[in-house]
């Protein structure tokens, strides 16, 4: 196996504020030229809100919309002032404009305790996420379907931990697959996916990362989709942390963009600016304590990476028809 090409991503002065430093994740671009949005799952260890973002890396000007409640993931509508949310246990509408929160789904986990929504995904009308069990400890949160052909809610899986990094893969006679990341196995796995049928296949492993001393947690797929970007939310001080392409077919790691002073990276994006595109790597504080921050001065802020891939008009960018 060849050595990865190593590249050092850049912290940006984004978030400003120990809120929004806590817990970013979920990057999206938004399909305007360096425009992006993240989420804040809670503002603090013992606050249970959090926040849209809104983030122009050409002026570095971030705006932030608070939520009732703590996001898992939120997409941008056909409105530009709406976005599409998983909220605690809801899915629903958010308008930036005004602040109106609208669910449209409610009871996602009803009949276990100690839930939230997590990460998720658009697919045309239809969104796929995962949730997580606040202690990180039972194997009870849940993997859903929102289906909008009939706006059904279908429980695919029960048995998740913390239910992370999902992308979908069409193979040549368009069939789809979910790749989908149960952080606490340190796995990445594949499902068929069938969702007019509204069921999962049996899970493939594509990336096993058992020995590896972080985790795996949100994850996409580079653009021609051969390859598998992770963000590895390495547990504890460390001077650097990772965010990982891996070969999707081989496994072959690829490259590895370290993030300086900050070691609990989150989630990656690919984002157009000025006709490349540009790695976003969410990171954060969560579990920190103040000496711990003291040795990871990064931490909590949002990376920027360069990569080789030009931005086109035939870059896939998430948005909700509505």
């Amino acid at each position: 196996m060849s050595n990865p090409e190593i590249r050092v991503a850049q912290p940006l002065t984004v978030p400003d504020s120990d809120a929004l430093r806590f817990l970013p994740e979920g990057p999206m671009a938004l399909g305007e030229n360096g425009k992006l949005s993240w989420v804040g799952i809670q503002h603090g260890a013992d606050i249970l809100h959090g926040s849209i973002n809104v983030l122009d890396l050409t002026t570095n000007l971030n705006q932030s919309f608070k939520l009732p409640g703590r996001p898992g993931f939120a997409f941008r509508c056909q409105d530009a002032s709406k976005f599409v949310a998983g909220v605690e246990r809801s899915l629903g509408i958010f308008d930036t404009s005004n602040g109106q929160w609208s669910p449209f789904c409610d009871g996602v986990d009803a009949d276990v305790t100690n839930t939230i929504i997590n990460d998720g995904l658009v697919i045309d009308d239809n969104l796929i996420f995962g949730t997580k069990d606040l202690e990180f400890a039972t194997k009870k949160a849940g993997l859903y379907l929102y289906r909008g052909s009939d706006q059904k809610l279908i429980r695919l899986r029960d048995d998740q931990i913390c239910s992370n990094g999902k992308m979908i893969r069409r193979d040549d006679s368009g069939n789809l697959f979910l790749i989908d990341i149960d952080s606490p196995t340190r796995t990445i796995v594949e499902h068929a996916l069938d969702i007019e049928a509204g069921t999962l296949g049996d899970p493939r492993v594509v990336l096993d990362l058992t020995s590896d001393p972080g985790v795996p947690d949100g994850a996409i797929l580079t653009p021609n989709g051969e390859g598998i970007i992770v963000a590895i939310f390495h547990p504890g001080v460390a001077e650097h942390g990772e965010t990982r392409c891996y070969d999707l077919e081989s496994g072959e790691l690829r490259t590895v963009w370290k993030t300086p002073g900050s070691p609990q990276n989150t989630c990656p994006a690919l984002v157009p600016v000025d006709g490349q595109l540009k790695l976003v790597i969410t990171t954060a504080v969560e579990n920190f304590s103040k000496e711990d921050q003291a040795q990871c001065p990064n931490a909590g802020q949002l990376f920027v990476g360069e990569t080789d891939w030009p931005a086109d008009e035939t870059f896939p960018i998430s948005i909700w028809p509505a």
